[in-house]
């Protein structure tokens, strides 16, 4: 005679699903302590600068953080808001609604659990991945909130959840999303939020501008310039946009070696001088705004494009902790919720 379930089994019959977002991280505050702190972290990745180690280490302590961590403090201070950050607070509010939102697709017999990591600073990915655990966790899913892959940005994520899960007795199974840049409800919502802000702003030439990276790294078998066009081309093919009315171009770049072009900044210039002198600017390779879309774009290089002799200039936020953003990322990580019943840990990539 079989004996009535148990609490202990109840719970073992359930799936508990931890689900991590994680963003790239900020600054605890707009000081140049905190900055030089934040920069020695983000800056030493091997993942984001593929350089020998002595040679960087050199660079990095003897003239980057003396000088760098002063300037970026001074940008960070034209967006801080009272509440913080804006990437912290925008991704604080997005990890609620994509949990909210998730809470509609979970099965009856899965209880979810929703973390924010950074990369860099503070909650770290490993503190992330505590709070999942003590919630019971067994399977893990984890986004980065990047929709195009680079190893600079969801390569280094998955080097730190790895290298966490490497120090624990019970691994989850592990299933890694690389990346979102053509799903559908992603390109939707960005195409949503440029059509809004064109209802309530004049409409003019779309400037898409992406984060760059090093051409080199591209050569070496990044597929990240390939997403950022694709993305681009579903994004005006939903506007209905003509190859004339729009423009791809890639900002943020640093140091002498060539990064991928046009340059954003130089674009814009050349465009104040020339014929295209109302644009639109839009930065669909960001979840959330921060210090290059609100410092980069916004202000900084909207002044040069004006002050270059252009007549219009505005700016497309990011989709943030919008519904419609929190319910793309909720299908996004709907088609790799783990079915009931299926494997044991594992890891994989979409």
């Amino acid at each position: 005679m079989s004996q009535p379930p148990t609490a202990s089994t109840a719970a073992a019959r359930t799936e508990r699903l931890g689900l991590l977002l994680v963003n790239l991280g900020t600054p605890q505050a707009p000081r140049p302590a905190e900055v030089r702190r934040f920069l020695a972290q983000f800056l030493w990745d091997r993942r984001v600068i593929e350089a020998p180690r002595w040679l960087w280490w050199l660079a990095l302590n003897g003239v980057i953080l003396r000088i760098r961590p002063s300037r970026s403090a001074h940008a960070y201070q034209q967006i801080w808001t009272p509440q913080g950050s804006p990437l912290m607070v925008y991704s604080q509010a997005l990890t609620g609604e994509v949990g909210q939102a998730l809470s509609h697709t979970v099965q009856p017999q899965q209880e979810l659990s929703v973390a924010l990591g950074m990369t860099y600073g503070s909650p770290s990915i490993p503190d992330a991945l505590h709070q999942l655990r003590r919630a019971g966790l067994r399977r893990l899913v984890v986004l980065p909130l990047y929709p195009q892959y680079s190893a600079t940005t969801a390569a280094s994520v998955f080097d730190q959840v790895t290298t966490e899960l490497q120090r624990w007795r019970q691994v989850p199974s592990l299933h890694f999303i690389s990346d979102y840049h053509d799903h559908p409800g992603y390109i939707q919502a960005i195409a949503d939020s440029i059509q809004a802000h064109w209802r309530e702003h004049e409409r003019n030439h779309l400037v898409m501008s992406f984060h760059g990276v090093p051409q080199r790294y591209v050569l070496a078998g990044d597929p990240y310039y390939d997403q950022c066009l694709q993305t681009a081309q579903l994004v005006a093919r939903r506007l209905a946009l003509q190859e004339s009315e729009f423009t791809v171009c890639f900002q943020s770049q640093v140091g002498r070696e060539p990064w991928l072009k046009p340059y954003t900044d130089e674009t814009l210039k050349a465009y104040a001088a020339g014929p295209q002198r109302r644009i639109t600017v839009v930065c669909p390779g960001f979840a959330t705004d921060c210090l290059e879309t609100l410092e980069e774009i916004a202000i900084r290089n909207r002044e040069d494009f004006l002050a270059a002799g252009g007549e219009a200039f505005s700016y497309v936020p990011a989709l943030n902790a919008s519904a419609q953003h929190a319910q793309a990322l909720a299908e996004v990580i709907a088609q790799h919720l783990p079915t009931s019943g299926s494997g044991g840990p594992a890891a994989s990539g979409a």
